[in-house]
Order: structure tokens, then C-alpha cells, then sequence
């Protein structure tokens, strides 16, 4: 089960409407909607405030796999959340038809997530600095 159909789940569960929980959250009915249909991925804040809301840990809510596809979007945006949607998926796919202990893939798992933001991070320094999110480019500007 996906992160959005736990949120619509839970939401049921607990008798509220899209409405009221977007109220309790402090988002528009809009974005519970989206999170719901997964058209959009909730910031990690926001899932603690839904957690909040439904009366549930966020562990509840979201998988590893939910972490991770998350914490990329915020570092990197929509191309690190498809990066790590397909990381996921593949890394899935690895371990289909075969028997493997859960603990055996959440460390594999684990292994990939670290091994993405590391090369992310040895990337950064090849990105020509016209690219680059952070303005270090005016510290060059002296020559």
C-alpha cells in the first residue's frame, strides 16, 4: 500500500472529510485531494502534520521507500523524486520471486539510498557553476 492510499485510508477510518483534514493540516482540501491521488508528494513536515491529524505515528504513513522518495524531492526537486521513484522500483524488482528477509532488503535498500545521495553530492562539484542551486559563483568573480 502506497503512502496514498494510507492517507485516504486513515482518513476514512477516522470519519473526516478531505475538508476536515485539510483543515486540521492547514492545507487546502485541494492538496489532500492530490496527496490522496498521488499527484503530489507531501513535504516531509506536512506528512507529520497528517500523522498529527489522523492520530497515527508517521511510521504509520510512510515506508523507507516513502522517505527516501521524499527527502530527494525536497533536496532535488521533481527530477530527484522520479530518480528515486525508479531507484525504488528497481531495487524492488531485484528482489521478485526470490526469498529474501524483509531485514535482508530494507538494508539493501538502505545501501542505495546512501550510494544516490553520495553520487549526488560527488556530481555537484562537475555541474557548471551557472547551474549550481547555491551562489558560489561570486566568490570566483575576483579573478
Amino acid at each position: 500500500m502506497e503512502l496514498k492510499e494510507r492517507i485516504a485510508k486513515l482518513r476514512r477510518i477516522k470519519n473526516l472529510t478531505q475538508a476536515e483534514l485539510a483543515e486540521k493540516v492547514g492545507v487546502t482540501t485541494r492538496s489532500i485531494q492530490n496527496y490522496e491521488l498521488g499527484t503530489r508528494v507531501p513535504k516531509m513536515d506536512t506528512v507529520v502534520k497528517i500523522a498529527e491529524a489522523l492520530g497515527v505515528d508517521e511510521k504509520v504513513l510512510m515506508s523507507d521507500e516513502d522517505y527516501f522518495v521524499i527527502e530527494a524531492h525536497e533536496k532535488y526537486g521533481s527530477r530527484g523524486k522520479k530518480d528515486a521513484e525508479e531507484l525504488v522500483k528497481n531495487a524492488t524488482a531485484l528482489f521478485a520471486g526470490g526469498t529474501i528477509s524483509e531485514r535482508d532488503k530494507a538494508l539493501v535498500l538502505e545501501a542505495i539510498q546512501e550510494a544516490y545521495f553520495e553520487a549526488k553530492i560527488i556530481n555537484k562539484k562537475y555541474t557548471p557553476k551557472k547551474y549550481r542551486k547555491n551562489d558560489d559563483s561570486n566568490s570566483d568573480k575576483s579573478d
